[in-house]
């Protein structure tokens, strides 16, 4: 079999099942495993390089406006080749390329390739799109061991944060303009012992303003902007910082383990529940996955005026908490809700000092 993938996530499916050998096309966001980058790219984005987020966000609208695409889907390089299955999605247009497009081009170029569409809306969905993809691709074993492994992870979370308090998080899927999570987002929250600050699982990210962003009164803040990942999305948590005094916020790999709905959503639950919940859920070994940006502990060991930075990593699950940080007076005065202190108390939000040197 032949398979054409439009999608990151199903790429990365694809490779996990079994499958990546028969991969042979791929799109320029098609970045993980490393192998997938050795395939032939048969999409690439309208949009200019080098833009801001708030030039993302207006190139975006205005070609939304005008029902221009913004994906070019390379008909040449598709023709050349000769597929069977195209992967591709129907849930959004700014994501990936549009299945109204996929089948326009193989009907032009008179392609008899079938066109499966994988349109996730929740954790479940997305865990069943492994199953639908091995059962297509002929990796329904390793399809199902992998599925499995997924939920019994998710399990463990959920077993661990429970009976704990929730914390108000909001995520950022978008920080100029801010947007509201959708889609799974919500959920992964609620899995990793938190609450939603705004945003429902199932339903389409959106735009808010920062005046509703702080209405909602979060006791944590997420920094998860579709499309950058962790370096990217710490610079522009930067300038969120100041929007929430007092109040945790954190920037995360938003492609590995947030935007794209892939298995690595269960490591993006895993590192939720570890900042709502530290100590509480168990890592596997890997690379840095989010890092806190300000906490509204003291400085402590550090220049005065150097931002406060810790990291979690699947090798480092985070410094050790401070059992006595109520009694701390500057941390006192700075606390802004009796809801935050409970939760400080209680060992729900990530209250830690940093590493020496950081």
């Amino acid at each position: 079999m032949r398979i054409v993938s439009l999608l990151p996530s199903t790429t990365e499916i694809l490779f996990a099942i079994g499958a990546g050998d028969d991969v042979v096309g791929v799109t320029f966001e098609c970045d993980f495993p490393a192998e997938a980058r050795t395939r032939k790219i048969v999409s690439t984005s309208a949009m200019p390089e080098g833009l801001a987020p708030a030039e993302i966000d207006a190139f975006v609208a205005s070609a939304v406006r005008r029902g221009d695409d913004l994906y070019h889907l390379e008909a040449d390089a598709l023709a050349g080749l000769d597929a069977d299955l195209v992967v591709t999605q129907d849930l959004c247009a700014v994501c990936a390329v549009d299945v109204t497009a996929v089948d326009d081009a193989l009907s032009y170029l008179g392609c008899r390739a079938e066109v499966m569409t994988i349109d996730p809306h929740n954790l479940d969905e997305v865990l069943d799109s492994v199953r639908r993809l091995g059962e297509r691709t002929g990796h329904s074993d390793r399809a199902a061991e992998i599925q499995a492994g997924l939920r019994d992870r998710l399990a463990a979370v959920r077993r661990a944060v429970g009976g704990r308090s929730r914390p108000r998080m909001l995520v950022l899927e978008w920080t100029d303009p801010p947007f509201a999570p959708g889609h799974w987002i919500p959920e992964m929250v609620e899995l990793a012992g938190g609450v939603p600050a705004l945003g429902r699982t199932g339903e389409k990210s959106y735009r808010i303003t920062w005046d509703e962003a702080t209405a909602a009164e979060p006791d944590v803040v997420v920094c998860a902007p579709c499309g950058y990942g962790l370096p990217e999305a710490r610079a522009l948590a930067e300038d969120v910082v100041s929007r929430f005094p007092g109040i945790p916020v954190w920037a995360v790999d938003a492609n590995a383990s947030y935007a794209r709905p892939g298995p690595r959503l269960v490591d993006g639950v895993e590192a939720l529940a570890e900042i709502l919940h530290p100590g509480r859920s168990a890592r596997a070994p890997g690379q840095a996955l989010s890092t806190c940006l300000r906490s509204p502990w003291p400085a402590v060991r550090r220049p005065e005026g150097a931002p406060l930075r810790c990291e979690i990593s699947r090798d480092n699950p985070g410094m050790a908490s401070i059992p006595r940080l109520a009694e701390h007076p500057t941390w006192m005065r700075r606390a802004r809700r009796p809801r935050l202190l409970k939760h400080v108390l209680g060992g729900g939000l990530p209250m830690r000092p940093p590493l020496p040197g950081r």
